[in-house]
């Protein structure tokens, strides 16, 4: 029997500023704007789409950019580093390149035998670069970083957590998952434990509840195939008690949400249909697009978004 999970879709961040929330992604780490569209629940919100050439699922961070919005705190409850997959020799490339545009990076560190580096983007979000030899997708670079140091999609994500009993069961008895070893008070867990589908839980037992504002992960999204794949998983969850949503178009995929145990917001997303169902494949994340629903709206929500630009040439 095929597996119904098998890694992480996407994730998905607030954000502050708009104009500097596409210079960061784009710009210094260089994935491409593969979508701009809406928040489908708060029309007045951009929602932006980075990641390899089409966007693939396993490589698109998204974010939800408020102007003006307060920053968020790292905490119990929450995915509090994202992490990228890089080529095995490219970390000193990256923390060079980090520096030079103004980011504190961490030292190398090690874990699981891969090396990485840590650091924040501009609104604090944590971020991670893992080095390894593991993963053969294509990177995608406009130009102004080198094919062989581009990022080539999610490494994982580490959830801090209280505790990880429920959720472990969550993950292994229901989604796919295997647990994969442990280091300290971390965790691992991997459908094949490859990159784009490792999950890390890190328990912090008396830690303080995160704050969820600029800067923190909103959710994880989790992959399957299609919506027969969705509708099994929304029965499994249902059936084993997990308040689940039922299926919403998301345009570009469709989607189910539920809260795991430790108070993180999980989704699980089709792979398909893409990014390319409204814009050239040459030409995506070029203009807004708008779901249909809100197109006889289009003019007033214009108006009610930043105007932005791509700009990587300046972070060459």
């Amino acid at each position: 029997m095929k597996p119904l999970i098998t890694g992480i879709h996407h994730i998905t961040a607030i954000a502050g500023n708009p104009q500097q929330n596409i210079d960061f992604y784009t710009g210094i780490l260089g994935l491409r704007l593969v979508k701009k569209t809406i928040n489908f629940d708060a029309a007045d919100v951009y929602h932006f789409y980075f990641g390899d050439e089409l966007g693939r699922p396993g490589t698109v961070f998204t974010t939800f950019p408020f102007t003006g919005a307060r920053k968020g705190a790292k905490g119990t409850g929450e995915l509090t580093y994202t992490a990228f997959s890089v080529g095995q020799n490219s970390l000193d490339y990256w923390i060079e390149r980090l520096k030079k545009f103004g980011v504190s990076v961490s030292d190398v560190q090690t874990r699981f035998g891969d090396q990485l580096i840590r650091f924040e983007d501009h609104d604090s979000m944590g971020i991670e670069l893992v080095a390894n030899d593991a993963d053969d997708r294509p990177g995608w670079t406009y130009g102004h970083i080198p094919a062989e140091h581009s990022i080539r999609g999610f490494f994982g994500a580490t959830l801090n957590l209280q505790s990880k009993e429920l959720t472990e069961q969550l993950l292994t008895r229901h989604m796919d998952y295997k647990v994969i070893g442990q280091e300290g008070d971390r965790f691992r867990y991997g459908t094949k434990g490859k990159p784009g589908d490792i999950v890390d839980i890190v328990v912090n037992q008396n830690g303080r509840r995160g704050t969820q504002s600029a800067g923190t992960v909103h959710h994880i999204a989790f992959r399957t195939a299609n919506a027969a794949s969705q509708l099994a998983v929304q029965k499994v969850l249902m059936d084993n008690g997990y308040g689940v949503t039922e299926v919403k178009d998301r345009n570009y995929f469709t989607s189910i949400y539920f809260r795991e145990p430790g108070g993180v917001l999980f989704e699980v997303a089709t792979d398909g249909p893409g990014f390319a169902i409204d814009e050239d494949e040459a030409h995506l994340g070029e203009l807004i697009k708008l779901p249909e629903w809100a197109e006889p709206s289009r003019e007033r929500i214009e108006k009610s978004l930043t105007p932005v630009k791509l700009d990587f040439e300046s972070y060459v």
